[in-house]
């Protein structure tokens, strides 16, 4: 019998789908990577998807020490 290779348990975790700054398109899980902040205007954010993640070593804002 095959083994099924899906992981079980993911129905109720939310993901994101937003813009990945790597790879330029649009993703799925993609997590805050970097905050750029403005002195009077509005700032932002770059994000990254878990494949560009992985492939660059990028560690996810809210995991940064």
């Amino acid at each position: 019998m095959p083994e099924n290779t899906q992981t079980a348990g993911t129905a109720n975790t939310p993901t994101a789908y937003g813009w990945c700054s790597w790879h330029e398109a649009f993703a799925s899980g993609v997590r805050l990577i970097q905050v750029h902040e403005q002195g009077s205007g509005a700032g932002g954010g770059v994000f990254a998807c878990r494949p560009c993640r992985e492939a660059f070593d990028l560690v996810p804002f809210a995991d940064q020490p």
